[in-house]
């Protein structure tokens, strides 16, 4: 009898562990496939009220040149006033 309770938690235990491992799958291929969504955004040229180009680029890369982006922003105002000879 202790046997069939025992072999019946394990079984449990595996089944659980199991379901885990692949709702963690699920979520992983889930949030790659949103990562790798095209996102096309429609970017105005500056000085023109007109012109304008359609550019696509996935989730990350987006995240990435935002990113950049900032970084560049960042480093622009910790120049000294001056420096850039204006």
């Amino acid at each position: 009898m202790k046997k069939v309770v025992l072999a019946a938690a394990l079984t449990a235990i595996v089944a659980v562990a199991g379901g885990n491992a692949l709702a963690q799958q699920d979520s992983n291929k889930a949030s790659n496939a949103k990562a790798d969504r095209m996102i096309c955004r429609n970017i105005r040229e500056v000085g023109s009220r007109i012109a304008s180009h359609r550019l696509c680029m996935t989730s990350t890369q987006w995240a990435e040149q935002r990113r950049q982006q900032r970084q560049d922003v960042e480093r622009q105002q910790q120049i000294a006033p001056g420096a850039s000879g204006h």
